[in-house]
């Protein structure tokens, strides 16, 4: 009885970190934007920030500096792009040319296409309740993004690259799946970061990256990138590579739902911006779905 409550509290706590992962990750988009308005590029802001996390990481990771094939070196690259520079370029890319709102709701299909991969590539089971489950928290990202307000508006370039930005993030979890129980999740984030940023710079062959140092210099702008660095990135890639490794990427994603709700709240106080019913009902069917979804898949 002893170890079956330990092995609950142990998996539970996988869960509160995947939660609370989401959680900070749903603040990132005011410090973007922020970043945005004080003159960084998204190109630079992911630059800075994967950066400073990689820096960090470093200290706390400075033995082995390979992995133990170089079937293993490609899957970790392949890590690199999928959850870093493909995926924040692709996003960030999208937020240029189409409505937030739209990049917010179809980023959330992340979790949807993660089961659908998984289906597809390890014949995993697709369940009914899981997919029901994920769909009304879907539902409930809908609410919460358009706020009750607009309809969705259609930008097809803007918003395939949205989709294409979830389905990155989605082979990111997978790829991750083969790293289990083989490297730890230290080792796996100071990968990812490394490739992330080595794969990013064939992207300033074509948009170059500048020192704007009168823009960094500034305090709102090195205190974001702190936050982003540190812990939405260092942090929080470490808490989700741990849980993705524990709980599995399909139970991992489904976590992603609270993300918008949180952006919402904290455009609410920083942003001063109006939360509608139509929003709080959205957040009632996004806890509601996570939950079934979680406790049926």
């Amino acid at each position: 009885m002893g170890k079956k409550m330990d092995g609950f509290a142990f998996r539970w706590g996988y869960h509160l970190m995947a939660l609370v992962t989401a959680a900070i990750w749903g603040t990132t988009f005011v410090s973007t934007k922020v970043l945005i308005q004080n003159g960084l590029t998204p190109a630079e802001i992911f630059f800075y920030r994967f950066s400073l996390a990689y820096v960090v990481i470093l200290l706390f990771s400075r033995g082995k500096l390979w992995s133990r094939s170089w079937r293993d070196e490609g899957w970790f690259a392949l890590a690199g792009i999928f959850g870093g520079s493909l995926y924040f370029i692709t996003e960030n890319t999208a937020l240029g040319i189409t409505l937030a709102s739209n990049v917010s709701l179809l980023v959330c299909t992340s979790p949807v296409l993660t089961a659908l991969l998984l289906a597809l590539f390890y014949h995993y089971p697709l369940r009914r309740r899981m997919l029901y489950g994920s769909l009304l928290a879907l539902l409930g990202v809908a609410l919460v993004v358009f706020n009750g307000s607009v309809l969705l508006k259609i930008n097809p370039l803007g918003d395939l690259l949205t989709l294409c930005a979830a389905l990155s993030w989605a082979l990111y979890c997978l790829v991750l799946r083969r790293f289990s129980g083989r490297y730890g999740s230290l080792f796996v984030t100071r990968k990812v970061f490394f490739y992330g940023l080595l794969s990013m710079s064939f992207y300033f062959l074509f948009e170059p990256l500048t020192w704007k140092a009168e823009i960094l210099a500034r305090p709102v702008v090195w205190m974001n990138l702190l936050f982003l660095g540190l812990i939405a990135s260092m942090l929080c890639y470490l808490m989700w590579n741990a849980s993705v490794k524990v709980l599995g990427a399909e139970r991992a994603t489904n976590y992603l739902y609270v993300n918008p709700l949180v952006t919402m709240l904290t455009s609410s106080i920083v942003l001063d911006e109006r939360i509608t019913l139509a929003a709080l009902f959205g957040c009632v069917l996004i806890i509601c779905g996570v939950y079934w979804a979680e406790r049926h898949s």
